[in-house]
């Protein structure tokens, strides 16, 4: 006998009364709030300058120090230990904490200033470097995680422990689906990398209806589980399936108003008009050459960087309001200068040409694409010190490095700064809540507004913090 059964055989049925009260609550709680302190379901709080994110999450934490935020002062002391000053007491992790010794490393990588704007940027990120007027570089986020899974997880939901709806459930929760045969959040990994695992929680729902959660694009012959039908069901049997199966939740949700039958009708709905959508929206063969050349060499092999930074492309042009692209492997303990080199190759050219094909197209003005991970690296080394970047950083919290570009983002500036040791922010220090607050902003909504009931108190994506980091703004 499960919960519901024993509820409601309990104390002649009150018990299962109580609980469709319950239930009945939890369908209502995504009514829109008169005074504003629920979601904004389908309106705005102000006006928009987003209307869209592509958000390129690189997991494992990129070294700041040897791609954006450049320190000459490390390659003169270079093997050097890093000042009990500069370090402040701060915690280090496991890894080096013990270390009898951290010698400051510098970075094997040169750098130069680039476009109009002045931009530094090392030789790893060509690419990028061209299209540098076009970005918003942040150099003062930081975060206090200091481990890759509560770091990973505050970035997509703004808690450190997992259970809180990410981001691009609070959007489709907030401001509805824009497009009637996609999902409104859609992930695309690339495929075959290693590193720090992805768990379905990072684009999961949370407390919030399941179907607010994404729907993950695979690469290979269908791009969405369970998606297609089986060998020897057509299209109208599978119709006449959902029209039953419809009849028959619709019945349950009469007895028991539980918002999860309604969202698991959504989404049987959902998939079968997917049926059509993505495998249209999957197939370039409309793209002219130049553009997938534009990507570079692995834009035509599915489940790449390249190939998934396209696709976000064909998705937002679509509708689809948040796409978030996870690429792995930049957790570099050991051999910095071909471990970052490697994930850049594989990254640099394909997100550049996301932002120059938005431009192309003139939706770069109203899509926010954003570039950045978990947390940065040290200063110091990990292990043995060995000269010439055949060496490891370790995770570090306390500043690091993300990108913007358009949705309302100043193009052409650097914003914040750290120290000459690149290990403590001395300006304009963003924390991940702030992050959170401002991107809510660029969408139209005000991040303490956008808010959900559950177990007694209001959630929200920024907690019971965040301010938005005006300095960057349009």
């Amino acid at each position: 006998m499960n919960r519901r059964d024993w509820l409601n055989s309990f104390g002649m049925g009150f018990g299962g009364l109580a609980l469709a009260e319950m239930l009945g609550r939890s369908a209502a709680a995504e009514q829109p709030a008169v005074d504003g302190a629920g979601g904004v379901l389908g309106g705005f709080h102000h006006s928009p300058k987003a209307k869209r994110v592509i958000y390129l999450f690189q997991s494992g934490g990129p070294s700041q120090l040897d791609l954006y935020d450049h320190k000459p002062l490390l390659k003169q002391r270079d093997g050097e230990q890093l000042p009990d000053s500069v370090r402040g007491g701060q915690r280090l992790t496991g890894m080096s904490g013990n270390q009898s010794s951290i010698p400051l490393a510098a970075s094997p990588f040169q750098f130069s200033q680039y476009g109009e704007s002045g931009a530094t940027l090392s030789s790893a990120l060509p690419h990028t470097a061209k299209i540098a007027d076009r970005l918003c570089f942040v150099r003062s986020m930081y975060t206090e995680s200091i481990n890759h899974g509560p770091g990973v997880t505050f970035m997509q939901s703004g808690n450190q422990i997992p259970g809180r709806p990410s981001i691009g459930a609070w959007l489709d929760y907030g401001l509805g689906n824009a497009h009637d045969d996609l999902p409104s959040f859609v992930v695309l990994i690339t495929k075959n990398k290693g590193g720090q695992p992805l768990m379905s929680h990072l684009w999961g729902a949370g407390f919030l209806p399941t179907k607010h959660q994404a729907v993950r694009f695979r690469s290979g012959a269908d791009p969405v589980l369970y998606v297609n039908n089986p060998p020897g069901v057509s299209k109208d049997n599978r119709r006449q399936l959902l029209d039953g199966l419809r009849e028959l939740h619709e019945h349950q949700f009469a007895g028991t108003p539980d918002a999860e039958i309604t969202a698991r009708i959504a989404n049987y709905e959902m998939a079968f008009r997917m049926q059509a959508s993505v495998p249209e929206v999957t197939n370039f063969s409309d793209e002219p050459q130049s553009v997938l050349d534009m990507y570079g060499p692995d834009a035509k092999d599915p489940g790449t960087f390249a190939a998934n930074c396209l696709l976000a492309r064909r998705l937002a042009e679509r509708g689809v309001r948040f796409i978030q692209l996870y690429h792995q492997d930049w957790d570099h303990h050991g051999g910095i200068r071909g471990g970052v080199a490697r994930e850049a190759k594989q990254t640099d050219q394909p997100a550049a040409a996301l932002v120059q094909d938005l431009a192309q197209r003139g939706m770069l003005d109203d899509t926010l694409v954003v570039w950045g991970g978990e947390f940065g690296r040290t200063n110091y080394c990990q292990g043995l010190y060995k000269p010439g970047g055949d060496f490891g950083r370790d995770h570090h919290p306390r500043c690091f490095t993300t990108w913007m570009a358009g949705g309302g983002v100043k193009p052409g500036t650097t914003y914040g700064e750290t120290c000459e040791y690149g290990y403590n922010i001395v300006k304009d220090g963003v924390h991940v809540h702030d992050f959170h607050a401002t991107m809510l902003h660029l969408l139209g909504i005000d991040h303490e507004r956008l808010t959900y009931k559950f177990q007694g108190r209001r959630y929200r994506l920024t907690d019971v913090h965040g301010k938005i980091v005006k300095g960057i703004l349009t």
